[in-house]
Order: structure tokens, then C-alpha cells, then sequence
């Protein structure tokens, strides 16, 4: 059961990695790309190494994350059209 559960988080840390790439809207690239970094932290979870999961939920799902949400913000993509 646990190998499953494995398979299917690291499935959908490719599909998100993908989609991270090949989608045109960089605010849904940039969530895409955060959610792949969450499914990895959850599959360090299931593998039996909280603190590699902790460290990689917090910093590269939600510090990298925001980084990128903020220079998207600074940067004014998407209010004039572009």
C-alpha cells in the first residue's frame, strides 16, 4: 500500500513539474511549480524523513514560492495586457 501511495505522489510531482513548464500563465507555472516541491515534501513524509519533509515544504514550497510570487507582483506582470 505504502508503495502505491509512492508511485502516485511522485506521479504527480511529474505531472506538476510538467505543467510547471509548458503552461503560458506564469502565475499558474509559478503555483505549479510550489505544488511539485509540496508532493515532494509529502513523498520525503512517506518515506520516513520528516525533517528533509519539513525543510522542503517550508523552504521550497513556500519560501521559493513566494519569492517568485512577489517579483512577479514587483515586476506588474499581467496589468497592462502582459
Amino acid at each position: 500500500m505504502l508503495e502505491a501511495m509512492i508511485l502516485l505522489v511522485c506521479a504527480c510531482i511529474l505531472v506538476s513539474g510538467v505543467l510547471a513548464m509548458v503552461l503560458e500563465n506564469l502565475l499558474a507555472a509559478i503555483v505549479s511549480g510550489g505544488l511539485a516541491s509540496l508532493f515532494a515534501a509529502l513523498s520525503f513524509l512517506l518515506l520516513a524523513a520528516p525533517d528533509v519533509a519539513m525543510a522542503e515544504a517550508a523552504i521550497g514550497s513556500g519560501l521559493a514560492t513566494f519569492i517568485f510570487l512577489y517579483a512577479l507582483r514587483k515586476t506588474g506582470y499581467g496589468k497592462d495586457g502582459g
